[in-house]
């Protein structure tokens, strides 16, 4: 009798051990997982406060080339004025970090999609203006939009990639257990809407010869 009792007794002590190994080492699993999610997570929304940086950039540039545009005589102003509205619903259209939902992202492509669409055409119709194509102050202005265009590109890329890493590492197994545990989701990528991959023509070839 007794020794079944202390039989007993060592069987629960063992299983009591086992237990505990077992939740140490998914303690650690999970603790592991989570720094590493937290790690990757925090640097894809870095990537994203670059890519809305770039945005800005454009935005500022663009600003300074309407004005400069302005001051042209007789210049479309339906043209200018899509631009300028277009720009002001780019300019208020954010995400935070923290937000990057589908939902959020169609919208703040849409708007920048709408900047992008104005400025192209306000560049066709500066063809018509040797006054501006003379103007130093707009050819730099030209000259930066067209490097931050390249910016913009290298931004969205970067952040396609940080979330592809984050999102890779929560949905693998097991991760994609303690993932759901912790409340990590997946992350949207930036896709750019039908046409918009293609950055605005801002080079102008001035040597032409006006006809």
């Amino acid at each position: 009798m007794k020794k079944g009792v202390i039989a007993g007794i060592g069987c629960l002590g063992l299983s009591l051990i086992g237990i505990v190994i077992l939740a140490f080492i998914i303690g650690g699993m999970t603790y592991r997982f989570n720094n590493t999610a937290v790690n990757y997570e925090e640097d894809a929304k870095t990537t994203w406060s670059n890519v809305e940086s770039s945005y800005q950039r454009r935005n500022d540039l663009i600003g300074n080339l309407v004005k400069t545009v302005q001051g042209a005589a007789d210049f479309e102003k339906e043209t200018l004025e899509g631009v300028i509205k277009a720009r002001a619903e780019a300019t208020k259209t954010t995400i935070n970090a923290s937000d990057l939902t589908p939902e959020n992202m169609a919208k703040f492509q849409q708007a920048q999609s709408g900047l992008t669409g104005a400025l192209s055409k306000l560049m066709v119709v500066v063809e018509r203006y040797p006054e501006l194509k003379a103007n130093q102050n707009f050819l730099e202005l030209q000259s930066q939009l067209e490097g931050t265009e390249n910016r913009i590109n290298v931004a969205r890329d970067r952040f396609n990639e940080a979330v592809n890493i984050f999102n890779k590492h929560i949905k693998i197994f097991p991760n994609k257990l303690f993932a759901g545990f912790l409340g990590f989701e997946e992350m949207s990528r930036y896709q750019a809407n039908p046409g918009s991959e293609k950055a605005p023509d801002v080079d102008f070839d001035f040597s032409k010869k006006e006809k």
